[in-house]
């Protein structure tokens, strides 16, 4: 009975407690909660992708059911249903949301290239200015920033204190210390401090003694041997620090594969404009064809299958001008993630700035030594190797700073102020430490090893360094030889759509003329489409080949475009 009164008394009041306690965060959480006339959106977690969803939020919804983000007022809150909750990001403004972009309106009928229509560099400046991946790359500056930051703290100035008290025994001693190390960039350190020994020592122990106003001391530490010229700290602040450049060409290369990217984009969408222009044209004469057709048919000059065959070929072109149009969206919405505005919106680009192809410039084969040359003075790739170059000659130096002996020399002076604790005044005089501490590796097998590690990691990047080298200039053939290849292909998928232009200009002339049938126009009107198609390919082909030649030569670079701004 004794027991169970004393759990009666125990659990009373902690149940009690509890009770109070889940009470008051009730309370608490209710007034975090947003105010009935703020408007939060209603979201449907089971219609979100799994990436949505965090791990540390998984456990809120293994229900997977749907869960109403709405707003719950402070007195409503307690009697709120348990499947709403309301989520409010606090750091999150409306403002802060990008609209979904709308598709963009479809080209009238007949519509032509415009004059002053989006050309390439606006779709480049905007990547230079507002495209995410890039922002984020810039963000690298900060982490090789912040790493470089961290070593530096090995050179911060230490702050120690302590108290070491012993009040009961036969020896009653009571230690006060307090004292600051200045780690030095040379090598080595400076070091001063103050300290306090009150009560009875032992008689071993008699230096942790000090006159009634206390011990200053003063003093430092400077390597000889080893560790002077560098050293564990210095060693990672300089790689550190050739990271903090590093960055830079990792950077560039990313700006590089964007600008190419979004010129691919680009091109893509002015191609498919030039489509939806070749399917526009080719549906037109198919309509124009119908009327005339149709008086010929009613006036018994034509049987009635042959405005049936036009009306069927009017529906089939018109279904290719769907798709042309299909096409035409789809890249302007693709091209939108590249072209944005200054706040770093996606722009659709609508019909009307669609550009024609510009001309194709001849392209001079002389030149390719030249660039080759520029390339490798300008490509990223080699930026970095010669970084990783210079971090791995300071790994060299610290494998060989490890095989020389360890040669310290120490200097402390003190003095201790105030009244004499002992008869001798062993304490009072002015006293000068000087210590010279040597330690020798015998085998050395640590430093040896690592300066065999470090040379095999030299050799291997002198033979990437030759490799890379090698690749380069290959890039710039490569490119030069795509770009002339283009340039003829393009030339003469030209002359391929002005023969067969007036072949099928020939052909309709003669089915005017009741010369020809509407089979023989229509299979002259489809080479012609092919033809006209595939000079659109080539001249695409050659304007990739043009990105591809400026990827190569790696004339996209951040610091020009920072320094124009």
């Amino acid at each position: 009975m004794k027991s169970d009164n004393l759990m009666f008394r125990v659990w009373i009041p902690l149940i009690a407690a509890v009770a109070v306690g889940c009470t008051g965060t009730r309370q608490n959480v209710s007034q975090l909660l947003p105010e009935p006339s703020q408007a939060v959106a209603r979201v449907d977690v089971a219609s979100l992708p799994p990436k949505t969803i965090s791990k540390s939020d998984s456990t809120q919804f293994e229900q997977k059911e749907s869960v109403n983000l709405i707003p719950i007022s402070r007195e409503e809150s307690p009697a709120a249903d348990s499947q709403s909750i309301s989520l409010v990001a606090a750091e999150i403004s409306p403002d802060q949301v990008s609209p979904i972009p709308q598709v963009p309106p479809l080209p009238e009928p007949g519509f032509e290239p415009g004059q002053n229509g989006l050309i390439l560099e606006d779709v480049i400046n905007s990547v230079y200015q507002s495209y995410p991946l890039l922002e984020a790359a810039l963000y690298s500056r900060d982490v090789v920033s912040g790493e470089r930051l961290t070593t530096l703290g090995e050179f911060d100035r230490k702050f120690k204190a302590g108290s070491e008290n012993g009040p009961v025994g036969f020896y009653k001693t009571y230690r006060q210390h307090i004292g600051f190390i200045q780690p030095l960039y040379q090598g080595g350190e400076v070091f001063a401090g103050y300290r306090l020994g009150r009560g009875s020592f032992q008689p071993w122990y008699l230096e942790r003694q000090t006159n009634e106003g206390g011990e200053f001391k003063a003093g430092f530490s400077v390597p000889l041997s080893r560790n002077r010229n560098i050293d564990e700290r210095r060693a990672a602040l300089w790689r550190a620090t050739y990271g903090v450049d590093a960055v830079e060409p990792e950077i560039q290369a990313q700006l590089i594969s964007f600008v190419q990217e979004g010129a691919y984009t680009y091109w893509d969408w002015v191609a498919a404009g030039a489509k939806l222009q070749i399917a526009d044209r080719i549906l037109k004469l198919a309509q124009d064809r119908t009327n005339r057709i149709r008086s010929q048919v009613e006036n018994g000059f034509l049987d009635p299958p042959e405005l049936t065959d036009n009306l069927r070929l009017v529906a089939e072109r018109q279904g290719k001008r769907a798709f042309a149009e299909r096409k035409l969206q789809q890249s302007a919405v693709k091209l939108s993630l590249y072209y944005r505005d200054a706040n770093g919106t996606p722009l659709i680009p609508t019909p009307d700035l669609l550009p024609a192809f510009p001309v194709l410039e001849t392209v001079n084969a002389e030149r390719v030594a030249l660039d080759a040359e520029t390339a490798l003075a300008q490509r990223p790739e080699i930026a970095t190797l010669d970084f990783i170059q210079r971090q791995l000659d300071i790994d060299h130096s610290e494998a060989v700073n490890d095989t020389l002996p360890s040669v310290d020399l120490v200097m402390a002076a003190s003095q201790d102020v105030g009244y004499r604790t002992s008869a001798k005044n062993d304490k009072g005089p002015f006293e000068l430490d000087a210590l010279l501490l040597v330690e020798v590796p015998i085998e050395r097998r640590k430093a040896r090893g690592k300066i065999q590690s470090v040379s095999g990691k030299i050799a291997q990047l002198n033979a990437k360094r030759k490799l890379t080298e090698e690749k380069i200039v290959a890039e710039i053939e490569s490119a030069y030889a795509g770009l002339i290849g283009a340039f003829k292909q393009a030339h003469q998928a030209e002359k391929a759509v002005a023969y067969a232009e007036d072949l099928a200009r020939r052909e309709r002339q003669n089915f005017d003329e009741g010369l020809s049938d509407l089979l023989k126009v229509t299979l002259r009107e489809q080479y012609a489409v092919e033809s006209a198609e595939k000079a659109v390919d080539a001249k695409l082909l050659y304007f990739k080949e043009q990105a591809d030649y400026r990827a190569a030569l790696a004339e996209d670079q951040l610091l020009d475009f920072e320094s124009e701004e």
